[in-house]
């Protein structure tokens, strides 16, 4: 599994924002369409019918977020250390991301969980931007975009890569 820019991939399957899991909400792109998961948001919208695919609520990636990030934990920590009895950490749940799908029977929002702790360079998000909006192109487009991703899904070994080779995948992927 990994992530590159907005996406999430795990071996051939590729996911805008985290991988959700249980009744988690998350969204899956598939050869069929864009496909609403959990959360109480369900369906599949056709490729055929989306005529745009964005991403809202992104968060982008900074040093005042990163050090917001630092402080919390160790915040936290401090306070697991002084009230060990019952007041044991309650994580946050990440940050939601809305991802809008335009088609023939209208727009619809669906959520998906941020998968980047504190958030997304810019660069990467422009390049996914770009990536969702060629994947509504045409058939044509979007089978092989889609296959190529997924298929550096199948063969990556690791977690996800370093920054430069997240912005070339998205470069190579958008071309």
């Amino acid at each position: 599994m990994a992530m590159v820019g907005l996406f999430w991939i795990v071996e051939g399957d590729v996911y805008v924002g985290a991988k959700p899991s249980g009744p988690a909400p998350g969204v899956r792109l598939t050869p069929e369409g864009v496909a609403a998961l959990g959360g109480g948001q369900s369906g599949l919208h056709l490729w055929e019918d989306v005529h745009a695919l964005t991403v809202a609520d992104v968060p982008v990636k900074s040093l005042k977020r990163q050090v917001g990030m630092v402080r919390d934990v160790a915040l936290g920590t401090v306070k697991e250390l002084a009230l060990p009895m019952g007041h044991g950490r309650v994580d946050e749940a990440p940050a939601l991301m809305s991802v809008r799908v335009e088609s023939a029977d209208g727009d619809h929002e669906l959520a998906a969980y941020v998968a980047a702790a504190v958030g997304y360079p810019q660069t990467e998000i422009d390049l996914s931007h770009a990536l969702l909006a060629r994947l509504t192109e045409g058939a044509a487009t979007m089978e092989t975009t889609l296959a190529a991703m997924s298929e550096w899904g199948r063969t990556w070994q690791g977690g996800s890569p370093r920054r430069a080779e997240r912005e070339e995948l998205l470069r190579g992927w958008v071309r």
